[in-house]
């Protein structure tokens, strides 16, 4: 569910278009907003979160800073976790599902800190109230629909919570208020978008390949299982918690 087997990005963009064009939107407007100064300043200026503009009716920047981010650290951790955590939701609840509980989840972190102090002048931007939205999501399954996700993974996702929580609390300049608003918000809308919603499968990916696939098809391939090493298996919760651990460190210092 969370580990990748994807034989290539063409794939993993075939399987997962809302995720990709996402993390593609969140990669071009860093990109602009680092290395286009003019262009870059002016999205910015117009989409960067900022309370007391949302005070004085500028109601668009509750949606604009859910693509924006500031260092490469920022938008590295943002792109994996979505990578990690995003396609096995954009299959089970479909795409438009999953866009509508991403941008709902971005909305309510942000909301959130509006609410917490509406006047404020510092500035906000990053997909992480969205992301934590997924979590939400999540958590609600391990809790709740438990049909929907196995015990190994319930246990990744537990895992991971406790450290995004960890995390949210002890790096610095971190919008406490997205991430809790942005999960509660994914909790929230889970009971309505995972109705008949169905356990994420890879077979499923594997039939969308062979109906699209124009080459011959190998009726055996498929049988060529890729097994995880066993010890890999074994530890890929700690794993998961080393290379999220080493991209928070990274983000302090890009």
């Amino acid at each position: 569910m969370f580990i990748r087997t994807e034989r290539s990005v063409k794939d993993f963009m075939q399987f997962y278009p809302i995720v990709s064009t996402i993390i593609i939107i969140n990669i071009a407007f860093w990109i602009i907003t680092s290395f286009i100064p003019i262009l870059g300043d002016i999205i910015l200026h117009v989409g960067i979160g900022h309370n007391l503009s949302v005070y004085h009716g500028e109601y668009w920047r509750i949606v604009t800073p859910i693509f924006l981010h500031g260092g490469l650290g920022h938008v590295i951790f943002n792109s994996f976790a979505l990578v990690l955590f995003g396609p096995a939701l954009e299959q089970m609840l479909g795409k438009f599902k999953f866009i509508i509980m991403y941008l709902l989840a971005g909305i309510a972190g942000n909301l959130g800190t509006y609410f917490i102090d509406p006047v404020s002048m510092t500035p906000h931007l990053g997909a992480s109230g969205a992301i934590y939205g997924l979590f939400g999501i999540y958590l609600f399954m391990v809790l709740f629909r438990k049909d929907l996700i196995d015990y190994g993974n319930a246990q990744i996702i537990i895992v991971i919570f406790v450290i995004g929580l960890v995390m949210t609390f002890i790096r610095p300049n971190i919008n406490i208020a997205a991430h809790i608003f942005g999960f509660i918000g994914g909790f929230a809308l889970a009971p309505v978008l995972l109705k008949n919603a169905r356990p994420f499968s890879m077979a499923r990916n594997r039939r969308w390949r062979t109906s699209h696939d124009d080459v011959q098809f190998d009726p055996n391939r498929w049988n060529k299982k890729r097994v995880l090493p066993r010890n890999l298996r074994k530890n890929i919760i700690w794993i998961i918690f080393a290379v999220l651990v080493i991209i928070g460190f990274i983000s302090r210092y890009l």
